[in-house]
């Protein structure tokens, strides 16, 4: 088995395999070793900010010198960003080696794994291979059942914050959502809440509480924002001033105040890390798709915001960042998301909107996406290709000198990326 073939049975074993549980996933990590329990891990959950919690987590970690695995989900341009050790995508003969093992083992279970509780054992076979100090372990989906959720004593237990996604999943309230979410907590061990939801911490104090877990939440009553430029945000926090996150997006400040609480955290789990470590950290931080800069000339900005909580902070960082004008929108999201109320969300930054179709089954046609924004009374152009609404948009803003946001589906990533850097 090569990397390519390892890559295609992964997606060939499918996401559902009908009774949710750690059953499965279990099974396999113990006919492997179980890898997961030779590793110290960081676990985040969260509905949105987890992803760039744990990149940040993870350079600053390694600028404190510190061996380190990250674990993301999904992938944006290559399958292999989803397990790294200081910074390194997982070696291409490590993963075919590892996922041959892995599969050979699946194979003999009385039901196959699913291709998430597959990746996160070879996630973890991998971390334990190269003997880190530390895994920063982001959730998938949820907490409870998420295949992640099979470590027993977590450094820490972070859960960014909570909001409505995946519904149909996670349950219709935000109080069943953040009961799922808060199935990562485990006995004796300190979990971090970093929303501002009340009715949401409340239930994750309650299972934090049932669990012996020591509870915190973040202090944001000294942070101080002193700018926000393309170039990146300069804030104080709990004493450290100046500091300077590379980051871009209103959102990413109060991510980082969930960071820089964990650390403390973290610190009395024999984790320390010195202030410029932080601030070496902060500022070199890079995580693509997240109000990521794709040009200057014209300002052409990608925003994986996709569901109505991630659009509306995106809209905060429109507005932040191009106070006096309102920006052309390039966008595709799929189907099952509720993409009225992302619409009317960027109804008051909206000039117009270029519409496409996502590489991807779930996908919502960019004719129909276009008439919907329509309804919303705002004018709107749907391309059948990336390439062709790249093209169209990027003219548009040149000569208008209208920013350019993208935003929507992850799944179009690379390929607005690729057609920018053509134009």
């Amino acid at each position: 088995m090569n990397c390519e073939e390892a890559i295609q049975y992964i997606h060939s074993t499918g996401w559902n395999r009908g009774i949710p549980g750690l059953t499965r996933v279990c099974a396999l990590l113990e006919a492997i070793g179980n890898p997961q329990e030779a590793v110290r891990c960081i676990h985040v959950a969260g509905t949105n900010g987890k992803g760039s919690t744990c990149t940040m987590l993870d350079s600053i970690l390694r600028a404190a010198g510190y061996h380190v695995g990250l674990f993301t989900s999904p992938y944006i341009r290559e399958f292999r960003e989803r397990i790294r050790v200081d910074g390194e995508l997982i070696a291409e003969d490590a993963l075919a080696e590892l996922t041959e093992q892995v599969a050979s083992v699946a194979r003999t279970l009385n039901v196959e794994p699913t291709e998430f509780e597959i990746v996160t054992a070879i996630g973890f076979a991998y971390f334990a291979r190269k003997g880190v100090d530390v895994v920063v372990l982001e959730v998938g989906l949820g907490g409870r059942f998420d295949p992640t959720n099979v470590i027993k004593n977590p450094l820490l237990s972070i859960i960014t914050g909570i909001d409505f996604d995946h519904v149909a999943m996670l349950g219709n309230t935000i109080q069943e959502i953040a009961a799922e979410k808060a199935g990562i907590i485990k006995e004796g061990r300190p979990c971090l809440y970093g929303g501002e939801e009340n009715a949401a911490c409340r239930t994750i104090r309650s299972f934090a509480d049932m669990r012996h877990a020591p509870f915190y939440t973040v202090d944001r009553s000294d942070y101080v924002k002193k700018s926000a430029t393309l170039d990146g945000t300069v804030f104080d926090f709990h004493g450290m001033t100046d500091l300077m996150l590379s980051l871009l997006g209103s959102y990413q400040p109060h991510n980082a105040t969930v960071v820089l609480t964990a650390l403390e955290l973290l610190a009395a789990e024999g984790l320390p890390v010195s202030e410029q470590a932080i601030r070496d950290g902060l500022a070199s931080v890079e995580w693509i798709a997240r109000f990521e800069l794709l040009s200057r000339d014209p300002i052409v900005i990608y925003d994986g915001g996709h569901n109505p909580q991630g659009v509306k902070v995106a809209v905060q960082s429109i507005r932040g960042y191009f106070p006096e004008e309102n920006v052309n929108i390039l966008s595709g999201v799929m189907a099952d998301k509720d993409y009225d109320e992302m619409i009317e969300a960027l109804k008051p930054v909206t000039y117009q909107a270029f519409t496409v179709t996502p590489g991807n089954s779930r996908a919502l046609s960019a004719l129909e996406y276009a008439q919907q924004f329509e309804n919303h009374k705002i004018p709107a152009f749907a391309f059948e290709s990336v390439d062709a609404a790249v093209c169209a948009a990027i003219a548009d803003s040149k000569e208008s000198g209208r920013p350019l946001i993208c935003l929507g589906s992850l799944y179009l990533y690379s390929a607005v990326a690729d057609a920018v850097k053509q134009q």
